[in-house]
């Protein structure tokens, strides 16, 4: 064969390559994501939108995601099942509404007197949280990324006020994840409720007290209406939603749109817990002229009977899921060195401001 020859197949054999990579490079996808918030929803519903839409500009227009609400797909709390069998490419929700799936899942959103947003977000990019949230999740054909803080929780809404620890007897209160399973240990009755029925709930008597998540979404919903003592709180230190992706799916997509994915649920993440703490000063700034709602925080007895709780149950986790231990163990480590820097850094300038 005479270089010409040689020559003429390589041109043709790269123009073959190159033609494949263009036409990958050019390849457009067109996914669903199911997310677990009523339509409107502060901050959830914002943060949602504004991540499909950061995905759709910074691909170029290659990758388009419709969102769906509740009202559309009919599962709020069915966004794990949906994902992993690829009814829906994607989802948006809280990761310890799964506990029942997988008990390690739960302690990916919160722990009961657990991290802080700051801490909760060194621990998942820096302190090896993302990969086990991804190895926990693996299992369940799910990639997923943090995609939204909603800041420290408010402990709920009360009908009555709590004045000792043989009030909560028999009290039905709306508390998802772990720190259900707390209550539940002092004599509470934890009912899960998806989100947007959680106001009729309330109102018909199906539960006593309902906790979400703050001011800015409390005060749309209105709770104070119904249940005028308003708890701080003590379970969720800052609640970390998720956005659940098809792994099947997800593996076979090009390089920078995985990147692209990857890099939008990091900036919703630090968006929403931006928003979520200006939108709760403000609203707060106006609920609290309110004569009618009265700030309480639980009675010592009562605390301490939620950390006791807390703390058998994270050893009863630990004991029945190996995941679950990995999980509890990596954040106790991480924390009891954070809650120093902490204490010397937020606590200390918080006291003397």
């Amino acid at each position: 064969m005479g270089y010409t020859s040689r020559a003429f197949i390589f041109i043709a054999i790269a123009l073959f390559f190159l033609s494949l990579t263009q036409s990958a490079a050019a390849q457009t996808y067109q996914w669903r994501l199911a997310m677990s918030w009523p339509e409107g929803t502060p901050m959830l519903h914002n943060g949602v939108k504004r991540f499909a839409s950061n995905i759709e500009k910074m691909s170029a227009g290659r990758m388009r995601i419709i969102v769906d609400a509740p009202g559309r797909h009919k599962a709020p709390l069915g966004i794990f099942d949906m994902v992993r069998s690829g009814i829906y490419e994607m989802g948006h929700t809280a990761s310890y509404y799964y506990k029942g799936k997988d008990p390690a899942t739960t302690f990916f959103t919160t722990t009961p007197f657990g991290m802080n947003p700051t801490e909760m977000n060194a621990w998942y990019y820096y302190g090896g949280g993302l990969e086990l949230l991804n190895e926990v999740y693996a299992r369940h054909n799910i990639v997923a990324f943090p995609a939204g803080n909603t800041h420290l929780q408010m402990g709920g809404w009360f009908r009555k006020e709590i004045n000792s620890i043989e009030d909560l007897k028999g009290l039905k209160m709306r508390i998802p994840g772990h720190a259900g399973e707390v209550v539940g240990r002092t004599g509470m009755k934890p009912v899960s409720v998806p989100p947007g029925e959680l106001y009729t709930s309330l109102e018909r008597g199906t539960i006593d007290a309902v906790e979400w998540a703050g001011p800015a979404n409390d005060e749309k919903l209105g709770f104070h209406k119904i249940a005028p003592f308003y708890y701080t709180g003590w379970h969720e230190p800052g609640a970390e939603l998720h956005v659940f992706i098809n792994k099947d799916k997800f593996d076979v997509l090009p390089e920078d749109l995985r990147t692209i994915i990857a890099i939008a649920a990091k900036e919703v993440s630090f968006d929403m817990l931006a928003e979520s703490f200006f939108r709760n000063t403000i609203v707060w700034e106006e609920m609290k002229k309110k004569g009618d709602i009265k700030i309480r925080t639980f009675p010592k007895d009562v605390l301490e009977a939620f950390r006791q709780a807390n703390n058998e149950l994270l050893i009863e986790a630990a004991e029945k899921s190996t995941f679950a231990k990995k999980v509890i163990e990596s954040q106790r480590e991480f924390l009891s060195k954070a809650k120093d820097w902490s204490k010397i850094t937020d606590e200390d300038y918080l006291r003397l401001r």
